[in-house]
């Protein structure tokens, strides 16, 4: 796995329309997987860097606020579970933001705003608790939750920020944020190319930057006509974000390597050794060192193409996290079905 060392100037403190750009005005890096370059772009250049036939898959998961603080601790809400209790993290609340906090003890009962109560059932990490609250947790969170916010974004943004125009179905306890960069009217331009677009829904949980640890099992869903529209894509299938990838390698794990309708839960893990079978490309965020990502980009790039695609983007002065820039992997070439 490459690794780096990421300076605080290269971390995105704040949303674009906080620096006087519009969302979709942040910078794009393409590397080219059959070419082995590396160019430079604004993220409105995507449709001339697309061609009619290619597919773009995108998460349409919707950001809850899914932070709720105490007087000392933060409670950040993950990932309900079938049975309805929810896989929560507990967190120190620091000047400002939140640290990692290893305290609790099973069984026990934390007092919430509102006079909502959470109980502590056990471990199911090291960092996160199975818990049940006495409420119901996403009406709760839509009256007393924040967006997660980590100490690179010094202040509080509105649940707004953390939207991307895909979001349709609650469920995440952090943005999508590849999607975020994409406006109505990038998407009217993608179409009108001939660029088709379709969803899958992954309910992204936390992913606290001290951990680095893999994914754990997380909802996904793939609709009928996107399976159908991934295997008869004429064009490259590009995935908008980490995310759509795990989901669509998980519909197509069984089988013929073609993709299935399918949800459930996934805790697939894409990793070099493994490859991809599905995508062709991936639009993305810039990844913290020693991030699980890496594995994954290493799996579509090749390690030697993402460790100077990332070197370049060190040096071209881009921006990482949710509020940063967007990096492309992709061939050039159209695949041969």
């Amino acid at each position: 796995m490459i690794t780096f060392d990421l300076p605080r100037v290269r971390e995105a403190h704040e949303p674009p329309e906080a620096r006087g750009l519009a969302r979709d005005a942040v910078r794009l890096m393409v590397s080219g997987t059959d070419t082995g370059s590396v160019t430079h772009h604004a993220f409105t250049d995507l449709p001339t860097l697309l061609r009619p036939g290619d597919l773009l898959v995108v998460n349409d998961s919707a950001t809850l606020p899914a932070a709720v603080r105490l007087d000392r601790l933060s409670v950040h809400f993950s990932t309900e579970r079938e049975d309805g209790s929810w896989l929560v993290e507990l967190r120190r609340r620091t000047a400002g933001t939140t640290g990692p906090y290893n305290g609790g003890e099973p069984g026990e009962w934390l007092p919430l705003p509102g006079g909502a109560t959470l109980r502590l059932l056990e471990r199911e990490t090291p960092r996160l608790w199975r818990a049940r609250a006495d409420r119901d947790v996403p009406a709760y969170l839509r009256e007393y939750g924040v967006p997660i916010r980590y100490s690179y974004v010094e202040r509080d943004w509105p649940l707004s920020a953390y939207q991307t125009v895909f979001g349709v179905r609650p469920g995440s306890a952090e943005m999508p944020s590849a999607g975020r960069p994409f406006s109505h009217e990038l998407v009217t331009a993608l179409v009108s190319r001939g660029v088709m677009v379709a969803p899958i829904t992954l309910h992204t949980g936390v992913a606290s930057p001290e951990k680095d640890e893999p994914p754990y099992p997380e909802r996904y869903r793939v609709p009928v006509q996107t399976a159908r529209l991934v295997n008869q894509a004429e064009g490259r299938v590009i995935a908008v974000g980490t995310t759509v990838v795990r989901a669509l390698e998980t519909a197509a794990l069984h089988g013929s390597g073609e993709v299935r309708a399918a949800e459930g839960w996934t805790s697939h893990v894409v990793t070099p050794a493994g490859g991809v079978r599905v995508v062709d490309g991936l639009i993305t965020g810039l990844h913290e060192p020693r991030s699980s990502h890496l594995m994954m980009l290493s799996a579509i790039a090749g390690e030697d193409l993402l460790s100077r695609s990332y070197d370049e983007a060190l040096r071209e002065g881009y921006l990482w996290h949710e509020f940063g820039d967007l990096h492309m992997i992709t061939p050039y070439q159209i695949r041969i079905k």
